[in-house]
């Protein structure tokens, strides 16, 4: 199996990262288009991008301020069973250390390579969310 990971620093603290993963408001910053649902293990998770993409998952994972994780149950194929989530911790006043995942990939294949610069891109989109308060909008979101 082929598995992403991302590890990064973030100028915020762990509470406030944690919500851009696990709340639907944080989440639709920086990666959906809308999202639905509550973190709590065992609740699924609504990750919608267009018509075509309304995908769930199930919170597998929830500790407040540290640690969040989906498996997706309904998404493209090689999403399917797959497990996307973060690791949190305090790096040092203010500042919160980012442990990304995606694990679980069938292979690393076409769809595995596009995912994982795609990650890179919409988690330096949450870092300048928490850091200076930019937005993009959904659509400008791969080029920004």
């Amino acid at each position: 199996m082929a598995d992403i990971i991302h590890e990064f620093f973030v100028k915020a603290p762990p509470e406030r990262v944690f919500a851009m993963f696990a709340t639907p408001d944080g989440v639709n910053h920086w990666w959906t288009k809308e999202a639905g649902g509550e973190p709590c293990v065992d609740t699924e998770f609504r990750l919608y991008f267009g018509p075509e993409h309304d995908w769930r998952a199930n919170v597998t994972r929830c500790v407040p301020g540290k640690e969040f994780e989906l498996q997706m149950t309904q998404a493209q194929v090689d999403w399917q069973g797959t497990r996307v989530g973060c690791r949190l911790t305090l790096e040092k006043p203010g500042v919160t250390r980012v442990y990304f995942y995606h694990v679980g990939w069938p292979e690393p294949n076409e769809h595995w390579r596009v995912s994982n610069y795609c990650w890179a891109m919409y988690l330096r989109i949450l870092r300048r969310h928490l850091e200076h308060g930019e937005t993009v909008e959904y659509e400008k979101r791969l080029d920004a």
